[in-house]
């Protein structure tokens, strides 16, 4: 059967991204929290709940981190389809993986938002024969 969750941040930050993991500036939001854009999610809600990054931190990058997911094969692919906003010509947002047995996260996408202030969604599959994190 499908084993696909869906996460949508309106009770809380679901399954795939763990409390422990959010780093200070980070927020759980919607459009109507008087922060500025967005002002509703990718389906145009202004209550809807999403995930930003406050800019008033200091700090220059925040790491969002998934729960562990078991190793992938022909039966069981990994594909993470997500929406997001890029509001500053300066962001970057990347996705990489961290294997298990690595110490090291590899970059496997990445976009420094040429279209600005408006919401894009992607999918990526992940290959892994062992335990990794997103």
């Amino acid at each position: 059967g499908s084993s696909c969750e869906k996460c949508d941040f309106e009770t809380d930050l679901c399954k795939a991204l763990p409390e422990l993991n959010l780093q200070p500036g980070w927020i759980r939001r919607n459009g109507q929290a008087g922060m500025g854009p967005p002002y509703s999610d990718h389906s145009g809600n202004d209550s809807a709940y999403f995930l930003s990054w406050s800019s008033e931190i200091q700090s220059s990058s925040a790491t969002l981190r998934t729960n562990v997911f078991l190793p992938t094969d022909e039966e069981h692919i990994c594909q993470i389809t997500f929406h997001y906003w890029i509001s500053q010509t300066s962001g970057t947002l990347m996705m990489g993986l961290q294997k298990h047995s690595e110490d090291t996260i590899t970059n496997i996408w990445q976009d420094s938002g040429e279209l600005q202030n408006q919401w894009k969604s992607n999918t990526i599959t992940i290959n892994s024969t062992e335990k990794y994190e997103v």
